[in-house]
């Protein structure tokens, strides 16, 4: 069968005909040879070579394009529109009032608007695969707020210029607060459209079935994040992928036809089905398509900060940094904490008053629990909180065990009998942990961290969970805020694990961010 007899049959029909050859194209349109490296396995239609003028033939009739590009565009003007009027918007007002309306007052204002939105561009604030998912679009607008501060400096010192104070001192906090809080809610909207379906990427996941099965079962059980799995390509084709609900659409040497008949917005390869010369040529057919070319590697957890890429020897080289490396984020992120549990202490006296009498009216016994607790690197500490049970609760718990609704070494009682009745209300609004900010102040424990663990529960920790005991255990942390009570045990340790290996000051401030929320709703409670 000659080339141009190849491309009269439908791609529909090549790929349900076993008696159409998968190798039917063996020369690319310029009638060059194939490079040994392009051809990869065999393929369902006709297979033309990734590093060509065109690799591949023109898209069938019927399948509906995309607009996740248009939506998602959208997105991100909205945000970069919002961000400057309020950017210029807080410091100008706060100038009237401070200093009277004029011409100069109003262009400090839009002066500080554009610089802060200059800057929170250079730090990725508006990048496509930043915004509207993870830590990394509120961790700019901080840093833009940092290097705002800078260039004013930089400009009083350089230029001889007399910065208002109120601009340093009042306007750029106040902008950073209420720029974070505005992308917050304009994600919680985002991540609603994308629960529904909406402002999803049509993705295509590549490789070897037990990758695919990972990478397909966590991003369609996180549809915030925006990936809507609509299609895999696999080493060979054997048919659906069993449990998996996704068909298969073709082989690896289909990928680049596939992504162009299905109008695909991004193509995802994980395991080592490709890799080398042969994800080099994938990349360059996928920039002729406009499809975007996303790589899973094995490296679990692991993101923002201690992840770089460094080109040698013509290599691509993964730099994966360790957790605990630089020793100025561990002093940055101890000062933090002391301070914002001091003054926590000082602005919440009157309701930690006001929950002691509660807890020794409502019945008899101390008000504090103090509980043995493993911190940072299995350090025992004595972790305290607000009573909530019968002061006997230890001892009732041997005769609870056979009821335990919890999985791994936790225990959990929808309906304990120990618990006292204003005990499920400090519980439900998490109000019994307040006391550990003492934890926090002496160095125990730090505002955002892993869950403390129990003696008992640590015994019996796998070697990969113990990583949960290399930062310090937190008052609050990501598996608190994602289902606290509600999520199974290896669900949680996940979380734990995930904050372990990248935590960051603007990951804590997200963190205590998401707190607030779930504090006041009492979601999860326990």
């Amino acid at each position: 069968m000659s080339l141009l007899d190849d491309q009269d049959v439908p791609r529909t029909a090549r790929a349900a005909d076993p008696t159409v050859p998968a190798t039917a194209v063996e020369t690319p349109p310029s009638g060059l040879p194939l490079d040994p490296a392009d051809r990869r396995r065999s393929s369902q239609g006709p297979r033309l070579s990734w590093a060509s003028d065109k690799p591949f033939q023109p898209p069938l009739p019927g399948a509906a394009p995309s607009d996740w590009r248009s939506q998602h565009g959208s997105y991100q003007v909205e945000t970069l529109s919002r961000d400057l009027v309020l950017a210029t918007g807080i410091p100008t007002l706060l100038l009237f009032l401070m200093h009277g309306v004029s011409l100069l007052q109003l262009s400090w204002g839009v002066m500080i608007g554009v610089l802060f939105v200059a800057m929170t561009a250079v730090e990725r604030g508006y990048d496509r695969q930043v915004i509207g998912d993870g830590h990394l679009e509120f961790e700019a607008v901080l840093r833009g707020g940092v290097l705002t501060a800078a260039g004013l400096a930089l400009l009083a010192v350089g230029a001889d210029v007399d910065v208002p104070r109120t601009i340093v001192f009042a306007a750029l906090p106040l902008v950073v607060l209420v720029l974070a809080a505005s992308r917050h809610l304009a994600r919680r909207s985002l991540h609603k459209r994308r629960a529904a379906g909406e402002s999803m990427r049509r993705t295509l996941v590549v490789g070897d079935a037990g990758s695919i099965t990972g990478v397909v079962e966590d991003l369609r059980g996180l549809p915030q994040h925006g990936y809507q799995i609509a299609g895999v390509c696999v080493p060979s084709f054997d048919g659906p992928l069993p449990g998996l609900g996704v068909p298969v659409l073709g082989t690896v040497s289909d990928v680049v036809q596939v992504a162009v008949d299905g109008r695909f917005d991004v193509v995802i390869v994980t395991g080592s089905e490709l890799s080398g010369q042969a994800l080099r040529r994938l990349s360059w057919a996928l920039q002729r398509t406009h499809t975007e070319l996303v790589v899973a590697p094995g490296i679990v957890e692991v993101f923002g900060p201690r992840v770089s890429l460094e080109p040698t020897a013509g290599l691509s080289l993964i730099h994966v940094n360790a957790a605990e490396a630089r020793r100025s984020r561990i002093v940055a992120k101890r000062v933090v904490d002391t301070a914002s549990a001091l003054g926590g202490l000082l602005v919440l006296a009157p309701v930690l008053v006001v929950i002691a009498i509660a807890v020794k009216v409502t019945s008899p016994g101390p008000v504090l629990f103090r509980q043995v607790r493993v911190g940072k690197e299995g350090r025992e500490f004595s972790m305290l909180k607000f009573r909530s049970m019968v002061v006997d609760a230890e001892k009732q718990l041997a005769e609870l065990r056979d009821a335990n609704q919890a999985d791994g070494p936790l225990f959990k009682l929808d309906h304990d009998p120990r618990i006292t009745r204003i005990g499920h209300f400090l519980r439900r609004h998490s109000l019994d942990e307040l006391p550990q900010l003492f934890n926090v102040v002496r160095g125990d424990m730090a505002l955002v961290g892993p869950r403390p663990p129990l003696p008992h529960e640590v015994a019996v920790y796998r070697e990969s969970v113990r990583r949960r005991l290399l930062v310090k255990p937190g008052l609050t942390g990501l598996w608190q805020v994602s289902g606290r009570a509600d999520l199974p045990w290896e669900e949680a340790v996940k979380l734990d694990l995930r904050y372990v290996e990248n935590w960051s000051i603007a990951f804590d401030l997200m963190i205590l961010w998401r707190t607030l929320g779930v504090v006041v709703s009492g979601h999860g409670g326990r």
